[in-house]
């Protein structure tokens, strides 16, 4: 019988038997008794500096492998010593990602599900405190047999495994990855991950270094008194990731141009590699064009030739899709200015989805993004007292705006600000979309304003409150904060058959979305709060006692939703509230009544398109400052945010 497996797959040596790939064609993929699928990895490291866009990188790299047809996967390393993200300040790591299973991750496995289109789950984002976690459980259990649990080799054999574990697990389709991407956070020469190094550096002779592929991210920076691109940071980089036994098979060189004449060829006489391994990604006009720049360097060709795959399609379908996206990005100029009010906006990273879910809507709205950030705390009458010109700038920036955004967040501090934004998009009819806590700032301000409860509030923020129109949770842990939430993806239902967010969602009676809370809207006062008619929670959850979207009567837009839509958000697929938000603050809702949009689609860069999101826009994002170097390839505008955020 003639072999027709590709290399990814190992064939039976028996001629009278039918080999892998003619078995999964006759009884399905991984029959009984078929070999196993050998998976291959990619393992993308930084130098010089952190947040130099290892994760734009690595999602760039799986997204060139879907569009051959493969199955990537991604895990994300944090060397840090917690469990998991979930008890982060978002001024220290931007935001906390949520996935379907409710794992609480690294903001960078949104940039994988993003741009590679896929679901992940907890287990795709490692942690030191999650390996030390697993290595302690078992010495208790006394799985070492009474031996003396070292780094070396406990610690490393427990990372290589659950890197094993993960590549090899079936996805929610039920296949296998055929390529994990890892990217290990952090800079090579951090105390905190040696000991994943170390266990890569045997992992490559575990799997056979056929199997697996290094590509190391390093800066090269211009000083602006030469004008001279500098190779020596890298060098150094290099040399001591190969000093600790790891020597990288691409360098990626971050720039703000592109590399000059003769430095990739200086790069790689020093580092090892040869010169068509050195590949320039410096500054583009948006993220999408980094997987296009890449491809255009050849890297694909170099992946299949390195893990001999054999022939791979030189401009796949998903690629000019993704080519027409990046062009489409680029070109359109009509503005749509967007106020973002909220707690933690000295960091733009900790809005990352909310960011990234505003540009996807903005792409099918055909309009750019002017994404404004006011801090809750500057609206507020104390700071009209401290500083007058903080207080009257922040107004100014509110009042200007096409729509008003308040996004989640956690604690006393500015929520008086938040309440008082609601308040002015409900009353000067300006479209407004709250999401967490900004839904339930939406529900204080309603009964204060229309109910007359003046002190309605959150027993958040007032546990003695008359009117504790939002309250904890029963079922939450009072003494646990970590991993305590209400998390995941969870089912709602809709109530109200006529309502914008139900047509927004393609007239489905049930949806599905993630969610992150642990205070919900008091059941016990829903129907005095609803009893005007003014405002209706138009979903609930399936039992039907927990509020999960609320809709004010006779305004362009004002929508709540308990839920984080933007955690599910795609290029292609804008989550349906950020749509109409957007549509109603471009005074384009017609479309929407219209039925010009076909808003409840889920489709995806690597499926075709619907014809209306074919033309797209770029966004500009007003983004703070932050105290990273922006070296990135961040999206158009003068002040651009860093590549990190997909």
């Amino acid at each position: 019988v003639m072999c027709v497996c590709v290399n990814s797959y190992t064939c039976c040596s028996d001629k009278q038997r039918m080999c892998f790939a003619l078995q999964i064609a006759k009884t399905g993929p991984m029959a009984e008794g078929a070999p196993k699928k050998k998976t291959k990895y990619i393992l993308v490291t930084g130098g010089v500096i952190s947040g130099i866009g290892k994760g734009v990188i690595a999602s760039s790299l799986g997204t060139i492998v879907k569009s051959q047809g493969l199955i990537p996967t991604s895990i994300k390393i944090d060397p840090y010593l917690n469990i998991d993200a979930g008890c982060f300040s978002p001024f220290e790591h931007g935001e906390v990602f949520v996935l379907d299973d409710g794992g609480e991750v690294d903001l960078d496995l949104g940039n994988y599900e993003r741009f590679m289109d896929v679901k992940l789950s907890k287990d795709n984002n490692i942690t030191t405190g999650k390996i030390y976690q697993r290595v302690i459980e078992r010495e208790r259990k006394g799985d070492y047999l009474g031996k003396t649990v070292q780094v070396v080799p406990h610690v490393t054999n427990a990372i290589q495994e659950w890197v094993t574990e993960v590549a090899e697990k079936p996805l929610p389709t039920g296949e296998v990855a055929d390529i994990c991407i890892i990217e290990l956070g952090g800079t090579i020469g951090d105390i905190e991950s040696m000991p994943f190094v170390e266990a890569f550096r045997q992992f490559q002779f575990r799997v056979g270094r056929d199997q697996f592929m290094l590509v190391h991210v390093s800066l090269v920076p211009q000083p602006s008194a030469t004008g001279e691109q500098k190779s020596k940071p890298t060098q150094h980089s290099v040399r001591e990731l190969r000093g600790l036994g790891l020597s990288p098979d691409v360098i990626v060189c971050r720039s703000k141009q592109p590399l000059q004449d003769g430095l990739a060829a200086k790069i790689a006489m020093f580092c090892h590699v040869p010169p068509a391994n050195v590949f320039s990604v410096p500054d583009v006009s948006s993220i999408y064009r980094v997987p296009l720049h890449l491809r255009d360097q050849n890297v694909v060709e170099f992946m299949w030739n390195h893990f001999q795959m054999g022939e791979f399609e030189r401009e796949p379908e998903a690629i000019q899709s993704w080519r027409e996206l990046a062009d489409s990005y680029d070109r359109l100029s009509k503005k749509v200015r967007i106020c973002l009010v909220g707690k933690y906006t000295a960091l733009g990273d900790a809005y990352a989805s909310v960011i990234k879910a505003l540009q996807h809507s903005c792409l099918a709205a055909n309009r750019k993004l002017e994404l404004v950030f006011v801090s809750s705390t500057d609206l507020e009458k104390e700071t009209a007292s401290a500083d007058a010109v903080k207080y009257h700038e922040a107004w100014r920036q509110l009042c200007s705006a096409d729509g008003v955004l308040v996004p989640g967040g956690f604690g006393t501090r500015g929520i008086e600000g938040k309440v008082a934004a609601v308040n002015w998009a409900r009353t000067k009819q300006v479209p407004f979309f709250g999401i967490c806590l900004g839904f339930q700032a939406a529900v204080m301000e309603f009964c204060r304003t229309e109910l007359g409860w003046t002190d309605a509030n959150s027993t958040e923020f007032n546990p003695d409150t008359k009117h504790p129109v939002v309250i904890d949770m029963p079922e939450i842990s009072k003494t646990h904060k970590g991993g305590t939430m209400r998390l995941g993806l969870r089912e709602s239902k809709f109530v109200v058959e006529e309502c914008v967010t139900k047509t927004l969602y393609g007239n489905e009676d049930t949806i599905h979305e993630r969610h992150r809370h642990r205070y919900e809207v008091n059941p016990d006062l829903v129907d005095l709060i609803e009893e005007s008619g003014a405002l209706k929670f138009v979903a609930r959850d399936v039992e039907g006692s927990r509020m999960e979207i609320l809709e004010v009567a006779d305004h362009p837009y004002f929508v709540g939703t308990q839920f984080h839509p933007e955690f599910l958000s795609r290029p292609l697929a804008p989550s349906p509230p950020f749509l109409g938000f957007i549509l109603a603050s471009s005074n384009q809702m017609d479309k929407l009544r219209s039925s010009d949009t076909r808003t409840s689609s889920r489709t995806s860069i690597f499926s075709e398109p619907p014809s209306e999101m074919a033309s797209t826009a770029s966004s500009t994002v007003a983004t703070p400052s932050r105290p990273r170097p922006t070296t990135s390839a961040g999206d158009s505008g003068a002040s651009q945010p860093a590549m990190s955020e997909v």
